[in-house]
């Protein structure tokens, strides 16, 4: 079965490893964009729609994180589904920024309300500390439909030293204790192109272990936070990236959406695709420079 982690390799080799965050705030549309007679949730859509329409050929896949939507309620939920939507329409992956961390029917519940219906995506994130069986209730998607997951193991915030970086008695650190055990857990949903459907959070934004965490996971999918807004660079990124400058997808969210506010007389989704194209070949460069 071709799962979805392998159709995104598939998209990164195409049109490489950029992922455009859709964290859209209602503050980030341009001035004079809103239309008055829409609600916040349908002109979020119309510029959502823009973006993706603007940089669909030159993005590896999208992540929507649903935290911007529920924050407006009803109308940000149905901003949601049709954000959701309208990538699917697409042709395009799409991953639901969810990071639920919950254990037996609870997160049962969660994968069917993420995996089907009104919902549905392609890949959800995860947020593991409550142990294996919060990560276990969705492998039957994996399994079974080809979905996929990415689970945090060492994130791209400064609070990672806090609890990700403590030191176990073995000499290992938290997130390579996490990441030893989901990387385990893994290899039970391989795809055809060599990588787990489940899929690795690790953040662009601490480089220093970045070869030995590559290395280490070498068929795991990662999802890479923290490009641009984060400080992370291409530089950065690179060494997280296989031989093939694949096995991974990195995300950049206000630094598309707001490229027009460094892009004077650009329109908004132009810019948005000119940042994708410049990230895009920063990121190449920096691989072939390996």
């Amino acid at each position: 079965m071709m799962t979805n982690m392998d159709k995104l390799y598939e998209a990164v080799a195409a049109r490489g490893p950029v992922c455009v965050g859709l964290d859209t705030d209602f503050s980030y549309l341009p001035e004079g964009f809103a239309k008055a007679e829409l609600t916040a949730g349908e002109n979020i859509v119309r510029f959502n729609k823009a973006v993706v329409d603007a940089t669909k050929d030159v993005a590896g896949c999208f992540k929507v994180q649903i935290a911007y939507y529920e924050s407006l309620g009803l109308d940000g939920i149905r901003a949601y589904k049709e954000t959701l939507d309208y990538v699917k329409a697409a042709g395009m992956p799409v991953i639901a920024d969810i990071k639920r961390g919950d254990i037996a029917k609870t997160a049962e519940m969660y994968a069917k309300a993420h995996f089907e219906g009104d919902f549905e995506a392609d890949f959800i994130t995860l947020a593991p500390y409550m142990g294996l069986d919060s990560i276990r209730p969705y492998l039957p998607y994996v399994t079974g439909a080809g979905k996929g997951l990415f689970v945090l193991v060492r994130t791209s915030n400064p609070g990672a030293k806090d609890f990700e970086y403590e030191k176990l008695a073995d000499g290992r650190h938290v997130y390579d204790m996490v990441g030893d055990k989901l990387h385990e857990l893994g290899l039970e949903c391989m795809g055809e192109k060599g990588y787990s459907s489940l899929g690795l959070v690790i953040g662009g934004t601490h480089i220093e272990e970045a070869a030995e965490i590559r290395a280490r996971y070498q068929d795991s999918f990662f999802l890479i936070p923290g490009y641009g807004a984060q400080g992370g660079t291409a530089d950065d990124i690179a060494r997280y990236l296989d031989k093939h400058s694949n096995g991974g997808v990195v995300n950049s969210s206000r630094a598309v959406l707001l490229a027009y506010k460094k892009q004077p007389g650009v329109a908004f989704d132009e810019a948005a695709r000119n940042e994708c194209i410049k990230m895009k070949e920063a990121i190449a460069h920096a691989c072939n420079s390996l």
